[in-house]
């Protein structure tokens, strides 16, 4: 039997964009350009500006660019500084399943670094960009990492390494070789995601692409890995997972393309309340006030309230990587203001006494 990442290597070598449907090819131009518009959103946050400080204290012999700011630095930097423009505001793409969920997109930061570093065209660049969504959502389909303590970003980085490794143009044995790489020391915590959640937050994913790029270049030089890296004795289903899983088939020939069921986002926030704030814009019509209001009772699977209403913090946000992913918070700003916006999102706006009081009448 083949290894996982026998497995993902070998597509990872052989997938062309002459396989992709032109359904797939616009759905993966719909979503670069989705992201490119998420990091034009994020370029002035403060998580961005400390990534670009960082990138800026770097030159190199081979650089990738910064976007927005046009800055020259190592393709890993760039690939970070990059991530974090486009995670910041939550409002890249989303894909959900019965396992883990998580935002495939956030992998386009790889691919802009590495096309540009090996000159690569923009049919290659969309192929590496349907490859990253492959990786990511069929590992995503086959376990939900959080209530084992680890985060979907783990997931991410090896989605990112895919593509960066295929951009490199290396062989299918130096692919798995930054697998390899790529994995063993980049297992990310959930942590990231709850209580008092921080700027890392919105740079995790980011930090995982930095690290993909670096494996791949790694490889590109003959650097070995850990292998089997899945399954062996101290490999991810031992150390991560606790079990086995194997992969369904990927994309191509008569299997249908993961990047097709992503979604792009309405509201700057996390993707389970998307509903939500929907829903709340609806009813608002009808109400005078929202002072006028006794309780907001919400109602969706159980996954969205475990994620965006599961603990204290979500209730009463005090920062800004706390409330967008905040059912309460999202939910009661959208019947306050008729929308969710950006700078809804302010210190101002999080100690609003008004948005506090509704939030306690939410129930979840």
């Amino acid at each position: 039997m083949t290894t996982i990442v026998e497995q993902l290597s070998a597509y990872a070598a052989a997938l062309r964009y002459e396989d992709l449907p032109c359904k797939v090819v616009h759905q993966a131009k719909r979503l670069i350009i989705d992201t490119i518009g998420c990091a034009l959103g994020g370029f002035e946050s403060e998580p961005a500006r400390i990534a670009r400080d960082i990138a800026g204290t770097v030159t190199s012999t081979q650089p990738a660019t910064v976007m927005v700011s046009g800055q020259r630095t190592s393709p890993d930097l760039a690939a970070f500084a990059n991530g974090v423009m486009i995670r910041f505001l939550d409002f890249n793409d989303g894909y959900t399943s019965t396992g883990e969920s998580g935002h495939p997109s956030d992998s386009i930061a790889a691919v802009l670094s590495m096309a540009e570093l090996m000159k690569r065209s923009g049919k290659e660049m969309i192929a590496a960009t349907v490859l990253a969504y492959e990786v990511f959502c069929r590992i995503c389909d086959e376990v939900d990492l959080k209530p084992l303590g680890f985060d979907h970003v783990t997931v991410g980085g090896m989605a990112s390494t895919a593509a960066a490794a295929r951009l490199f143009g290396l062989s299918e044995e130096r692919i798995a070789e930054a697998f390899n790489l790529g994995i063993a020391p980049n297992i990310a915590l959930y942590q990231t995601r709850i209580g008092h959640v921080s700027m890392w937050k919105g740079c995790a994913y980011a930090n995982a692409s930095r690290n993909a790029v670096f494996a791949a270049m790694l490889a590109s030089r003959g650097m070995t890995g850990p292998s089997p890296i899945f399954e062996g004795v101290g490999g991810y289903f031992k150390a991560v997972t606790r079990a086995p899983f194997q992969l369904a088939a990927p994309g191509g020939r008569e299997h249908p393309f993961k990047i097709m069921e992503c979604s792009i986002k309405r509201f700057p926030l996390g993707q389970y309340s998307q509903t939500v704030v929907q829903a709340a814009l609806e009813v608002r019509d009808k109400i005078r006030s929202a002072a006028e209001i006794a309780e907001v009772r919400i109602e969706t699977v159980s996954t969205a309230i475990r994620l965006m209403a599961g603990d204290p913090d979500k209730w009463e946000p005090a920062t800004r990587e706390t409330a967008d992913p905040s059912m309460p918070y999202t939910g009661a700003v959208a019947l306050i203001h008729g929308s969710v916006e950006e700078h809804l999102f302010d210190e101002n706006y999080l100690r609003d006494p008004e948005i506090r009081a509704l939030t306690r009448r939410l129930k979840a």
